[in-house]
């Protein structure tokens, strides 16, 4: 397990939802783990790449690369940002950048991946019933469905109770909700319904934009359910050993 990593933080979190990767620090801190905030850290270049600006989006993603290449793993909350450092890194670079971009992605995590692959030692308990959202990039850029799924189930105590279209966007999509609020609004109902039949406590996935885009409509249409990113759900989980001077 690596004794350091490098936190990236990702802008939705930085700007506006500092919960999950606060919870990061603290469940890799209960494994073992040094945690290290790089302070020249900014966009990872999705935003600017999916509105049809490569040549920013590379800027962005070279930055990137110069701020966490010293590092030997880096562990992101936000599995949509990582799934752009692992595959558009390297189509938007070239040469010695591109093969840098192939090796600091080998070793770079989403939190779930990280958590499953090196916390087997935590001891997790929370009495609850989620259910889960598997948010598009995740799923299909990073190909990532199994570690939220294992890692929920290392938590004792806690049911999980699989939604139907649980692989259905949200409605999020970056500016798609900006640009076609009527039709992002239709699929966050779609999702919240698909949740709320479940009975569960918590709608929880691993993509604070995803859960800041379903708690806000949640609140407004009185949704009877909640939204929990997955580190905030493992960090409540910890059981901590009290250790006695």
């Amino acid at each position: 397990m690596p004794g350091t990593v490098a936190l990236f933080v990702a802008c939705v979190a930085d700007l506006a939802y500092p919960g999950p990767p606060r919870a990061c620090v603290e469940v890799l801190e209960a494994m073992g783990v040094s945690v290290e905030l790089p302070a020249g850290q900014t966009c990872c270049g999705q935003p600017a790449l999916n509105s049809g600006y490569p040549r920013q989006a590379t800027t962005l993603a070279r930055r990137w690369l110069a701020t966490f290449a010293r590092y030997d793993a880096v562990v992101t909350t936000s599995g949509s940002c990582l799934s752009t450092v692992h595959h558009a890194y390297p189509r938007l670079l070239h040469g010695a950048e591109r093969e840098q971009a192939v090796a600091l992605a080998a070793r770079s995590w989403e939190f779930t991946q990280f958590v499953t692959d090196f916390g087997q030692g935590l001891t997790l308990r929370l009495d609850a019933e989620v259910t889960y959202h598997d948010s598009c990039h995740m799923l299909r850029t990073l190909g990532e469905r199994s570690s939220p799924r294992e890692l929920l189930s290392r938590i004792d105590g806690l049911t999980l109770v699989e939604m139907t279209d649980s692989g259905v966007c949200c409605g999020f999509g970056g500016t798609f909700a900006v640009k076609l609020p009527d039709v992002s609004v239709a699929m966050a109902d779609h999702k919240l319904a698909q949740a709320g039949r479940t009975g569960a406590r918590y709608l929880v996935s691993a993509d604070p934009a995803c859960l800041m885009h379903l708690q806000g409509r949640a609140d407004v249409t009185r949704a009877g359910i909640r939204t929990r990113h997955i580190a905030e759900l493992v960090s409540d989980a910890l059981v901590r050993t009290e250790v006695r001077a």
